[in-house]
């Protein structure tokens, strides 16, 4: 038997490896919003989108990772692309420091949109999360249909 093989246990699978785009759009903030995902692995896609009548931009873009996420049936290896730099900021550079402060700000005042955050931080533990940031509206092409499909968001609950 080959060294660290048992009988019957088979060696865990890899993660399947998923690139996502997301993006949020608000028309007036607050005002109705839409957000929009496009996923990826190997050749399935899978776009996503919704909306909500009163909203803000903030959390329409944190709504889009947030569902994209949990699209995945199961643990994944994700590339996360967001314009955002609230949620870009907010995940590598916050959410430890309010996590530690009972989600209060650095001022002792409660986190702005924290059902979301805690959404997204629940969603992140489950995968291996590789963030990459991207400027909106400059040719990216997976977030140029993110961007499609939030403002199909907006028009879905118009």
């Amino acid at each position: 038997m080959p060294e660290g093989d048992a009988a019957g246990v088979r060696a865990p699978e890899a993660a399947p490896v998923v690139e996502i785009w997301t993006d949020g759009a608000c028309k007036g903030n607050p005002g109705i919003g839409g957000w929009g995902a496009l996923l990826r692995s190997g050749e399935y896609t899978k776009e996503l989108y919704g909306g909500e009548k009163i909203t803000t931009n903030n959390r329409m873009e944190l709504t889009a990772v947030v569902e994209a996420l949990r699209a995945l049936k199961g643990p994944s290896d994700v590339t996360l692309h967001v314009d955002s730099q609230y949620v870009m900021n907010g995940m590598k550079s916050w959410v430890a420091g309010w996590k530690r402060n009972g989600w209060q700000t650095a001022a002792k005042k409660p986190v702005k949109n924290v059902d979301l955050w805690q959404a997204l931080d629940a969603e992140v533990a489950r995968h291996e999360v590789h963030w990459v940031w991207v400027k909106g509206h400059a040719g990216d092409p997976g977030n140029e249909r993110a961007d499609a499909l939030a403002n199909q968001g907006v028009d879905s609950v118009r």
